[in-house]
């Protein structure tokens, strides 16, 4: 029943009402025979003004706390208003304030309720009027007609009156539904342009981080179990060990730049940074054959050439952590309309990657990787699908090129690098 209002707007709703019923109380008051009943003596009827002149301005200071109660006040003034026989008092117009505010603030119900009031009034206005007065044969009748026709006007202007109110606001009501409907808008958009930007990072954190440690983590192990035999590859492998840090390094502080400027995208890896990735997988230790058939085309849109970048970072870096460390097959297939990607290795099952797919054991973690890959496909409009076949992994995905290229005007772009042309590519 209550609302929550400031400390602010509640003293100026009782100091607004004090000074109403000040002025109200001087109306009633002067000229001395404006108060007149028929019911009661005079000194008794300006009693009751002055006391239902109080009563309407209680009612006009808690309007905006509690408008329904403020509408139930008003009613029980009115009542004993029309049982006093008093005629209509300046403390009157606080009846059209707390009409807009049922209409403006109140709940639903209070709402429907200042609307009924605002109907019920007026007719209890007319009534009171001019129907009760030729009931107690307070006049004349020059003929029924005109007291017909003064009833229909007077209730006429009084619904008028009444309802132009509670219009007013209604219509503000709706100005501050539609507000707070943008403003919580405006927060739900500008929630999920926030969490698109986290989950975007974190992806990108997930690609990197992962891969670079799953090389140095591999490129270690090796590098332990050279130092003694033979102490050049264990230089060697200590120096590609160094070389993956400082480039993971360099795309961490990227990505936290773009973390703290996110205007700022930063440069992505392409097509062209695949030869980087192959050496690091071939560097820990994993026979990798690439082949490309048919050949990507002369323009591959930047946002493909990210997917790919990443699905295969992710697919290689599952591959060295999980797989038998035998033959890896990578597969590309640039067509006018899309690129299929496919990359298999053997593995010892049970294989952990299964896990992610519904055969983990209870409690044991699940990772990011394949839900990222996904994503990662279904930013540029593609499907992935990841899953065990047999003892081999397959990853394949199917990412649509956006700039669709008739089919005969494809400019062969240059090999891959790391990669297997078949003959027929050639």
């Amino acid at each position: 029943m209550f609302r929550a209002l400031t400390r602010t707007q509640l003293t100026v709703d009782i100091v607004a009402a004090g000074v109403f019923a000040m002025f109200a109380v001087l109306a009633t008051l002067v000229p001395w025979d404006s108060v007149s009943s028929g019911v009661l003596p005079p000194h008794v009827a300006l009693a009751v003004a002055l006391v239902l002149t109080v009563v309407f301005s209680a009612a006009g200071a808690i309007r905006r706390l509690a408008p329904e109660l403020a509408l139930a006040v008003c009613w029980v003034a009115a009542i004993m208003q029309m049982a006093s026989g008093l005629p209509p008092l300046p403390a009157n117009v606080v009846i059209f304030g707390v009409l807009y505010t049922t209409a403006a603030y109140g709940a639903r119900r209070t709402f429907w309720l200042g609307l009924a009031s605002s109907l019920v009034g007026a007719f209890a206005i007319a009534a009171y009027i001019v129907v009760v007065p030729l009931l107690l044969g307070a006049g004349t009748p020059n003929g029924i007609g005109t007291y017909v026709f003064a009833s229909v006007a007077t209730f006429a202007s009084a619904a008028f009156a009444l309802l132009l109110s509670w219009t007013t606001g209604a219509l503000v009501r709706t100005t501050l539904r539609a507000r707070e409907n943008r403003r919580a808008q405006e927060l739900a958009e500008a929630t999920a342009v926030a969490e698109a930007e986290r989950t975007r990072i974190a992806r990108d954190m997930h690609d990197v981080v992962a891969h670079s440690l799953a090389v140095v983590i591999a490129q270690a192990d090796g590098a332990r179990y050279a130092a003694a035999s033979d102490p050049a590859v264990a230089a060697a492998t200590l120096g590609t060990i160094s070389a993956t840090a400082r480039a993971a390094l360099s795309d961490v502080r990227m990505l936290l730049t773009q973390l703290r400027h996110t205007q700022a995208e930063g440069p992505q890896p392409t097509l062209a940074d695949l030869e980087q990735l192959y050496a690091q997988v071939r560097a820990a230790g994993v026979a990798l054959r690439v082949d490309v058939d048919p050949m990507p085309a002369a323009e591959v849109p930047s946002a493909v050439q990210l997917a790919v970048f990443r699905i295969l970072q992710e697919a290689l870096t599952n591959a060295l952590r999980h797989g038998a460390r035998s033959e890896v097959s990578v597969r590309l297939a640039w067509h006018p309309e899309g690129v299929e990607l496919t990359v298999s290795n053997p593995i010892d099952p049970p294989s952990p990657l299964a896990g992610a797919h519904g055969d983990r054991a209870d409690g044991e973690a699940r990772g990011h990787g394949l839900i990222g890959m996904r994503e990662r496909a279904q930013l540029v409009g593609g499907h992935l699908e990841a899953a065990p076949r047999g003892r081999v992994f397959v990853v394949s995905a199917s990412l649509p090129i956006a700039e669709a290229m008739t089919p005969g005007s494809r400019v062969p772009g240059p090999t891959l690098p790391g990669s297997h042309v078949p003959e027929a590519a050639r």
